[in-house]
């Protein structure tokens, strides 16, 4: 199992120089072979591979001499990530991949290199938790921070993504891991309802409020944002505008990947089998009356978090059929009311056996019957 570990870097003013130069030299290797893409394909109708566009590199590095004063590994991996981006363009994943700017996402890959000397192993990165040290090609050793609990970790590492967010530097290490799955035994099971208003709503009534809007820092925003437009371009007083804008647009980041990682970390811990709907988010935004409410509601974050953190645990992650209508069946005697198409109604009572629903809980509890379902449907078959 792959895992990532996040640390904040404390470059002294060389390293800084090397690591901004590294971003450079990714940025202008990604453009350049985009453009010679379009261009292939505008004159053959044809694009060029990684391996074949790799083969170019020593004629570049002549060309460009400048482009052998960073990391070895960070050409290819600019490649192969161009090559992603294609790739993730044809799944229909993400749009066509566009020319990179300075100083938007400014980041680089390398790799762990691996060798052997007179029976001792060597490591092109290392990391010592003990002294607070990472050691990565060319930057040599770097002082962090992070994991204050830890004292090693265990695996091996598999490469470093050095990145730069507002005027901090992180490196982020991804690191393979043997895990020993446990026999699955399941003894309960959740169902979840994602929401506007409430962020998750579960099937044992419990509801967690969107709390991701953070008022004081939007006030602060909007404040920055008119001096940004105010100051003048290229001066300094625009680029310390910039700068604390970026500050803030990062702590919003960090305050909703906390709150997220909080609230599914205790669903996973406290639950074997968690069951969400498959929602077609895409669709959900073009439709305009909810659009504007998806903004600060990361649906797409909650369930790859879900996935990701269960599979890990050795737990299941079930998703019903999108247009299941759990909002609409009462969840105790199984009646279709579709009066309760009408998003407006969020408390109703089922004409048949009277009970009396709040919508989005009663939408949980149907999610979970109909994971229910699905799960001993695949006892039976195996």
């Amino acid at each position: 199992m792959y895992k990532a570990y996040v640390f904040r870097m404390y470059p002294d003013n060389k390293q800084k120089e090397l690591i901004n130069k590294s971003f450079g030299v990714s940025r202008f290797i990604y453009n350049y072979f985009l453009e010679e893409r379009q261009k292939e394909y505008e004159e053959n109708k044809k694009s060029k591979t990684a391996y074949d566009e790799c083969k170019k590199v020593p004629s570049l590095l002549k060309e460009y001499p400048f482009l052998k004063e960073v990391d070895s590994c960070l050409i290819r991996n600019t490649i192969f990530n161009l090559e992603d981006a294609y790739k993730r363009f044809f799944n229909k994943q993400n749009s066509f991949p566009n020319f990179k700017k300075k100083g938007i996402k400014d980041s680089y890959k390398t790799n762990n290199i691996k060798s052997t000397y007179k029976g001792k192993e060597y490591n092109s990165i290392r990391l010592d938790l003990k002294n607070k040290i990472i050691t990565l090609p060319k930057l040599k050793e770097v002082k962090i921070r992070g994991y204050r609990n830890k004292e090693v970790i265990l695996g091996n590492i598999k490469s470093a993504t050095i990145k730069k967010e507002a005027d901090k530097y992180y490196v982020s290490l991804l690191v393979e891991k043997d895990i020993i799955k446990p026999i699955f035994n399941p003894k309960s099971i959740i169902g979840i309802d994602l929401g506007i208003k409430d962020l998750i709503i579960t099937s044992n009534n419990e509801k967690i409020e969107n709390s991701l809007e953070i008022k004081s820092i939007n006030k602060r925003l909007k404040g920055l944002q008119r001096g940004l437009s105010r100051s003048k371009p290229g001066s300094k007083n625009r680029y310390k505008i910039k700068i604390k804008i970026q500050r803030l647009y990062q702590k919003l980041r960090n305050k909703r990947k906390h709150l997220l990682h909080n609230i599914t970390n205790k669903i996973v811990r406290e639950n074997d089998i968690i069951v969400t709907e498959n929602l077609d988010i895409k669709s959900m935004k073009e439709n305009h009356t909810i659009a504007k409410h998806l903004t600060n509601i990361p649906l797409y974050s909650i369930i790859s978090m879900l996935k990701y953190k269960s599979e890990r645990e050795g737990k299941k992650l079930l998703q019903i059929n999108r247009y299941y209508p759990s909002s609409q069946i009462c969840s105790i005697c199984n009646y279709k009311n579709e009066k309760v198409k009408n998003l407006s109604i969020r408390n109703w009572e089922c004409p048949v056996c009277h009970s009396k629903h709040d919508r989005d809980i009663n939408a949980s509890l149907n999610i979970m019957f109909e994971g229910l379902k699905i799960y001993m449907k695949g006892l039976e078959q195996a």
